[in-house]
């Protein structure tokens, strides 16, 4: 293989970043926005109506930092940034407003009948540190916010309810927070085990690319070891008239034109497409420097494509085809047909009328038909039915796509005594 080539050769990306987890923690993040929304829009209310009795000094500050985180972590869940950052923060200034509840009432004390507000809104601040913290982390705020919050109840300051009613608040609040933190858990570990099945797959996927493109280097490398080098150099060594020479000097320039096109077209070129009508272009013009007349007996291309690497693929074993009718057919007629079936569909047949050969008794080590032909043609996804017999002359049909891509190696021994791949 050519430097150039080689140097061409793409390497398999690496897997995509997996998307589950990133998409779960969006879905959670709006989620947890819209309870803040929810909870914070019932607690208005009670919050105005406790003012009367609260510090305008504590009052003031802790309630807009309350709400303003709130409003901010429906921000971040929306713009996909600092979700957590904000949402530790909602935690954090709820445990400052329970824990110094009793700093913030003014001389007449609480005297209400329902809960202090920081209540209406704890299910709001065991979500978010479900959200923006480690398990760990998370579990500790579920059972410090509440407790902290029926402590506080049951004091003067919080109304001075009984240890009943207190404890029917704590119980009330550690459920519901535990059955988001439950929901947020499970949808992150599920998350995490699709990401890792997905980064499994994309690695074994990239593996198995590599492999399909290494086999494929190396059906490349060995059609073009035997139509670029031993096939010039066989027919060198062997060449005693004029015709041959011409012949083994023609082979050579064409062995330098395969290498140089080895380096433009890559299997991976499936997306560029070339028209039918160039292919057919190209075999004639290869036609001119055989040494062997052969005769265009159709050509009907019209507006059909093929990928790039299938043209290639096409054109080698075609001239390859035609390479092996000048050596070894003898004296006979030559002729090839080419014909374009739209959108993306082409059959091109080369045959002779010479001496032929009986398929069965050609030796597998031979990589003439079995490398150069058959296996180039279907590794671009193609097709080639070689139909041969001693003194029957030979017919070789490609088309791509195969008319069934499961089709393996078939060799026919009796009728036309054909081989399809």
């Amino acid at each position: 293989m050519p430097a150039s080539a080689a140097s061409r050769t793409t390497t398999p990306r690496g897997p995509r970043t997996p998307i589950s987890g990133r998409q779960v923690e969006t879905m959670l993040s709006r989620a947890t926005a819209v309870f803040a929304l929810v909870f914070g829009a019932q607690s208005v209310i009670v919050v105005i109506d406790q003012s009367s009795r609260m510090n305008p000094g504590w009052w003031v500050p802790v309630v807009s930092g309350m709400f303003g985180a709130m409003i901010a972590a429906v921000v971040a869940s929306i713009v996909k940034r600092g979700v957590r950052i904000v949402n530790g923060v909602v935690v954090v200034v709820w445990l400052v407003a329970m824990s110094t509840w009793p700093l913030g009432l003014g001389p007449d004390g609480f005297g209400f009948d329902t809960r202090p507000w920081p209540w209406f809104v704890c299910t709001v601040a065991t979500s978010a540190a479900a959200l923006a913290w480690p398990l760990w982390a998370a579990g500790t705020t579920l059972a410090v916010a509440p407790l902290a919050y029926g402590i506080v109840r049951a004091t003067p300051a919080g109304g001075s309810a009984s240890l009943d009613l207190a404890a029917y608040d704590v119980l009330y609040a550690v459920l519901l927070g535990g059955a988001v933190l439950v929901i947020i858990t499970m949808l992150r570990q599920a998350a995490a085990a699709v990401d890792s099945a997905q980064t499994m797959a994309l690695e074994r996927y990239a593996h198995a690319v590599q492999q399909h493109a290494t086999e494929v280097e190396r059906v490349q490398v060995d059609a073009i070891v035997h139509d670029s080098v031993l096939t010039t150099l066989f027919s060198a060594a062997r060449a005693r008239t004029p015709e041959a020479m011409a012949l083994a000097a023609t082979m050579a320039q064409n062995a330098m034109g395969f290498l140089r096109e080895a380096s433009v077209v890559s299997p991976d070129d499936d997306g560029l497409l070339m028209r039918v009508e160039e292919l057919a272009a190209r075999i004639r013009a290869a036609t001119v420097s055989l040494p062997a007349h052969f005769e265009c007996r159709s050509d009907h291309s019209g507006d059909a494509e093929v990928t790039a690497h299938a043209a290639e693929a096409i054109y080698s074993a075609t001239v390859q085809a035609m390479v092996n009718s000048a050596q070894h057919a003898g004296e006979a007629q030559r002729w090839f047909e080419i014909v374009g079936v739209e959108p993306r569909r082409v059959v091109v047949t080369i045959g002779d009328t010479g001496v032929g050969f009986d398929i069965n008794r050609v030796p597998p080590d031979r990589l003439g038909v079995r490398i150069s032909i058959l296996e180039r043609v279907a590794k671009a996804g193609g097709q080639v039915h070689v139909a041969s017999a001693p003194g029957s002359g030979t017919v070789v049909t490609i088309r791509w796509p195969a008319a069934d891509v499961a089709d393996v190696l078939e060799l026919d021994a009796a009728g036309d005594a054909g081989r399809t791949l």
